[in-house]
């Protein structure tokens, strides 16, 4: 482990025991405020001109061999960002994360933890600047972009960190393996364990939420030892890219090639799901969308070990209420919210074929 990936860890090993503690009890915890009035009002009113700074010009990232530039975002509330991205050779790209995971593989689970938590904690000093790179791609409005696009995704982060951790905790280092043999000598080994990644974990982003829905499939994968490709939504690449950016920079200020964690966009036109989901190296994908992609992921990615969250249909079944006008707006709210597109909107509604009971009438 290298001495900065330590420091990283020791100073965050209070809100890892504390993560761990949560995910254990099931209790409510959480290190990073929901609430946009426990952020530096600075942060906060300087958030709208930094996303500003960042349009109509390329957006720098390490990137490895061949590229190209890629984009074409449009805000949902009415302007081209005009920025653009790096697209590295993917062939290039996946030759140079596998040179680079041995290091990250061998450096072990405190260093890959602790280079997560870091990652996190800068992410959660960003979260008003984040929030208005996820308002103006997912078209969020700008509290749900904060809360959603910020904090709750870190949290998601977090977690899979605290599964994560567990989980390699319980693993030990070395061993001492000794049968007793009677009259003789006993058996005596000595062992030695290694936590093995899986290799290239491919995390495909959606379009609604690009963080919360990308961060429980990229910290899981780094903090178990796997590099990571983000394949950010051609229509919401800036807050995935803005992640792989802080990723980047505190993996080469922990000693480790900044390549382990990289972006690499497409176009509607051009799409490169495909080609990454099949390569031979791949072998995790997360992916939340459709269906039918989701599908075409489970039975063509067979070299991997695939996490879809796909569409589901939802429905409420009403037969009696106390308080009708209560019920109608609560019910109202979760049909229109975020314009119907959120996974848990109501997609099919129920009622009795004799009417709803009320507290007055039928």
């Amino acid at each position: 482990m290298t001495q900065s990936a330590q420091q990283m860890f020791d100073l965050h090993r209070d809100i890892l025991d504390q993560a761990v503690g949560a995910i254990s009890s099931r209790n409510f915890w959480t290190p990073y405020p929901e609430s946009m009035r426990k952020y530096p009002e600075d942060a906060v009113k300087a958030a709208p001109s930094r996303f500003e700074s960042l349009l109509n010009q390329p957006f720098t990232l390490n990137s490895v061999g061949s590229t190209h530039h890629v984009g074409g975002e449009v805000s949902p509330y009415g302007f081209e960002l005009g920025i653009t991205y790096n697209q590295p050779s993917p062939d290039e790209l996946i030759v140079a994360m596998q040179v680079a995971m041995r290091d990250w593989r061998d450096a072990g689970a405190q260093a890959r933890v602790g280079v997560c938590l870091e990652v996190l904690s800068r992410l959660n000093a960003m979260s008003p600047e984040i929030a208005q790179a996820v308002m103006h791609t997912s078209g969020q409005g700008p509290l749900m972009a904060f809360q959603a696009g910020g904090p709750h995704a870190q949290d998601r982060g977090l977690e899979a960190v605290a599964y994560a951790w567990q989980a390699m905790a319980q693993i030990p280092a070395t061993a001492q393996w000794v049968k007793p043999q009677g009259k003789h000598d006993p058996i005596v080994m000595d062992k030695r364990f290694h936590i093995v990644p899986r290799g290239i974990s491919l995390v495909v982003a959606c379009s609604t939420f690009p963080t919360w829905n990308t961060y429980p499939g990229l910290f899981a994968s780094l903090a178990t030892g796997n590099p990571v490709i983000l394949k950010p939504h051609p229509g919401a690449i800036l807050p995935v890219a803005m992640t792989a950016r802080v990723v980047q920079q505190v993996l080469e200020e922990a000693g480790f090639d900044p390549c382990l964690v990289s972006l690499v966009p497409d176009t509607v036109d051009a799409p490169l799901t495909k080609t990454l989901a099949l390569d031979p190296a791949v072998k995790l994908i997360d992916f939340t969308g459709s269906n039918t992609f989701g599908d075409w992921l489970i039975d063509n990615a067979t070299q991997a070990q695939v996490f879809a969250e796909k569409a589901g249909v939802n429905t409420v079944i009403i037969d009696s209420v106390d308080n009708l006008k209560a019920v109608t707006a609560n019910l109202a709210f979760s049909l229109s919210l975020y314009s119907g597109q959120m996974c848990t909107t109501p997609q099919a509604i129920y009622v009795p074929k004799n009417g709803i009971e009320t507290a007055d009438a039928i």
